[in-house]
């Protein structure tokens, strides 16, 4: 019989490379305009750590870890930089997009009497045949 071996993901192997969104900010989030220098820097060393605890690949190991993903998951107010980091991030990519205006339909016009906006010219006489 063959052993299966549970890939088990660890903290250290989350955190290892710096947090990158290619999706959303394909050219950085200090390049964006949504983020300080700061918050940039927060989302790429601890980013990696909040998406695991949030997707749960990783359990939280400690009160720090557990607060991260309280805070992620909206059970209580951000604290720390990181978590306001983390949360701005969160709101900005599940914004509601907004639509082009070549794209969209044309707004509906209000059903309005033509006949009224038109003053009646029939008091004119213009004569043709000169």
């Amino acid at each position: 019989m063959k052993e299966v071996k549970m890939s088990v993901i660890t903290k250290e192997q989350v955190t290892r490379k710096p947090f990158a969104d290619k999706k959303n900010y394909p050219y950085g989030f200090a390049r964006s305009g949504d983020f300080s220098i700061n918050e940039s820097k927060l989302l790429q060393a601890h980013g990696s750590l909040f998406a695991a605890l949030v997707d749960g690949k990783i359990t939280p190991e400690n009160d720090e870890e557990q607060a991260y993903l309280e805070s992620a998951l909206g059970h209580r107010e951000p604290a720390t930089p990181q978590e306001k980091a983390w949360l701005k991030y969160q709101a900005r990519i599940n914004r509601p997009k907004t639509a082009s205006i070549y794209g969209s339909k044309r707004a509906a016009t209000q059903d309005v009497d033509d006949d009224d906006d038109i003053s009646d010219n029939s008091d004119l006489d213009i004569d043709l045949d000169d």
